[in-house]
């Protein structure tokens, strides 16, 4: 690269994003000044409990919100040097199901009931490649039911989404995700409904099919568990922030955010007794619609009243972690770093 050149433009990059709805009940603020960036071949995990705003900055990324009159969407989404904040809908639609795509939560309500699985994948594949035949979009379809493990693939694209079991639904909908080959490939809690042993298949088979396409991966999930065993990067976000962000390797080794302590301390440890109760975050998510003046994690954190009370006050913002922590490993936190790695190793990792 020459002296001088413009650094290249991360494959996905977020800045600032905020999206509001307004409601008769008053303006929710589902996701405020959202940043960060991803590439290609990485996964990046987005967790935090529901009402957090995970799902709101995914559905933002695919342009869903354009559908709803009462949302508004700012910031900017640069996806491989395209802005989507700004750009047509025309645009968006044919981005989304072909460059990038999205596993949803639960695939037997996003596939419909009346047509066949095969069928609509055969759909998805002719909306963006007009040119091709019913036969050969059959043929990839089919192909694409194979790859992600189904069994009797040209017996079951016959089949409807009601005749598959919830493991090959989800799979079904893995087919239907990567039959464009995109290369985004956002997962919305895609193992909740699923037990343990199929929740593994599937993980192991989102990490399989990366390596294949070489796809970006967002993982959006409340579960650490899922982000520790596929993200290189994590997001935790809480009413609608960020609040802290990393390598997954700092996150877990050395987290930073009270909240992301309290994430932590409530997963289940296969080296822990069973009869050990686990370690809930007290209290409950904020209403986004009136959200707790300074630190919006301040009515649940027990250090809120540290540090002059300004979590009561100020609203923090993301900084560099500092002590200890890696090169952008970030934390919007009002306790001063020496405070967070003395509470951490005394208060936090015990109980880890």
């Amino acid at each position: 690269m020459s002296i001088g050149a413009p650094t290249p433009r991360p494959f996905l990059e977020v800045k600032d994003l905020t999206v509001r709805f307004e409601t008769d009940d008053g303006i929710v603020q589902a996701v405020t000044g959202s940043t960060f960036s991803l590439e290609k071949g990485k996964t990046l995990g987005i967790v935090g409990e529901s009402g957090s705003g995970k799902s709101v900055t995914s559905l933002a990324l695919l342009g869903l919100h354009r559908t709803r009159s009462n949302a508004k969407v700012a910031g900017e989404i640069w996806f491989d040097d395209d802005e989507l904040v700004t750009a047509t809908d025309e645009k968006v639609r044919l981005l989304r199901g072909g460059k990038m795509s999205m596993i949803f939560q639960d695939p037997l309500s996003a596939m419909h009931p009346y047509f066949t699985v095969g069928s609509q994948i055969v759909e998805a594949y002719r909306v963006h490649h007009p040119g091709v035949t019913k036969k050969v979009a059959r043929e990839r379809a089919i192909d694409m039911l194979a790859r992600v493990g189904i069994p009797q693939p040209d017996r079951r694209f016959h089949d409807y989404a009601h005749q598959f079991s919830g493991g090959m639904r989800q799979r079904a909908m893995i087919a239907m995700a990567l039959v464009n080959d995109p290369a985004l490939l956002i997962a919305d809690e895609p193992t909740t409904a699923l037990d343990v042993t199929v929740q593994a298949q599937i993980l192991d088979l989102i990490r399989d099919l990366q390596e294949e396409f070489g796809s970006a991966v967002i993982m959006i999930t409340h579960d650490l568990g899922v982000v520790a065993e596929l993200a290189d990067d994590v997001l935790v976000m809480y009413g609608g922030k960020v609040v802290e962000k990393g390598s997954a390797l700092d996150v877990f080794r050395t987290p930073q955010h009270p909240y992301t302590w309290g994430l932590l301390g409530s997963m289940p440890r296969l080296d822990r007794d069973v009869r050990e109760r686990l370690i809930p975050v007290k209290g409950s998510p904020p209403s986004l619609i009136n959200l707790p003046d300074g630190c919006a994690f301040n009515p649940r954190c027990p250090y809120a009243g540290r540090n002059g009370n300004r979590s009561f006050t100020d609203v923090p913002v993301l900084r560099e972690a500092g002590v200890g922590t890696g090169a952008g490993h970030l934390v919007a936190c009002h306790l001063p770093a020496e405070d967070r790695k003395t509470i951490f190793q005394q208060d936090v990792l015990p109980n880890l």
